[in-house]
């Protein structure tokens, strides 16, 4: 493979390449998908610095684990999953340190806003799309990292409740619970967002 076969090359291709040793296979693929990497680990992180450690780590860990991908999801789905792992580890090392009765509290005490209409961006909204991206980014960082990282893999990676489940450690119930908390009040921080910026 030449450089240029590199760059026009499906990723299927440059994965086979990569897993038969070929660095500059796998440097391709890095390039192609390091944003979107970034971008998912800042989501559940809400730090920069951590967010670029930890997808670092991911790709390092994707290339010491090449041979082990078979291809039953896209290359980018499973370098997703990779870095979600790693930031839940490193999440679940915070919330050791710290105390949840306040979140289980309010939402116990929840209301019945089950609609998040907003999530996925309506161009006919009146709303630039990076605009309304930043305001979801904003309400995202409000939220506790259980119901972020809930939020993220059902909304953003389209997982189903049973693999939320298994990747967070926790029950079937327990995903449906965060979901509907992290949906209503993220409804709830969108519209307190759009009254600041139409005052």
């Amino acid at each position: 493979m030449t450089e240029l076969d590199h760059s026009s090359a499906e990723d299927p291709a440059l994965v086979r390449a990569a897993q038969s040793g070929e660095m500059a296979a796998f440097e391709e693929l890095v390039a192609r998908h390091r944003d979107k990497i970034y971008a998912r680990a800042y989501s559940m992180m809400r730090n920069e610095e951590q967010a670029l450690d930890l997808s670092q780590e991911a790709w390092v860990k994707g290339w010491q684990r090449l041979a082990q991908f078979q291809g039953e999801s896209s290359f980018g789905t499973w370098m997703t999953r990779i870095v979600i792992n790693l930031c839940l580890d490193q999440l679940r090392k915070h919330k050791r340190q710290r105390t949840e009765s306040i979140e289980e509290m309010s939402e116990e005490s929840g209301g019945v806003e089950r609609q998040m209409p907003v999530v996925t961006p309506n161009p006919t909204a009146g709303l630039e799309r990076g605009e309304l991206r930043q305001r979801i980014d904003r309400a995202l960082g409000q939220l506790s990292h259980e119901h972020r990282t809930v939020l993220v893999l059902h909304e953003f990676e389209e997982l189903e409740y049973k693999e939320i489940a298994k990747v967070m450690g926790c029950s079937i119930g327990t995903v449906m619970s965060r979901l509907f908390y992290a949906r209503r009040k993220m409804a709830g921080l969108l519209s307190d967002l759009k009254k600041e910026n139409w005052k």
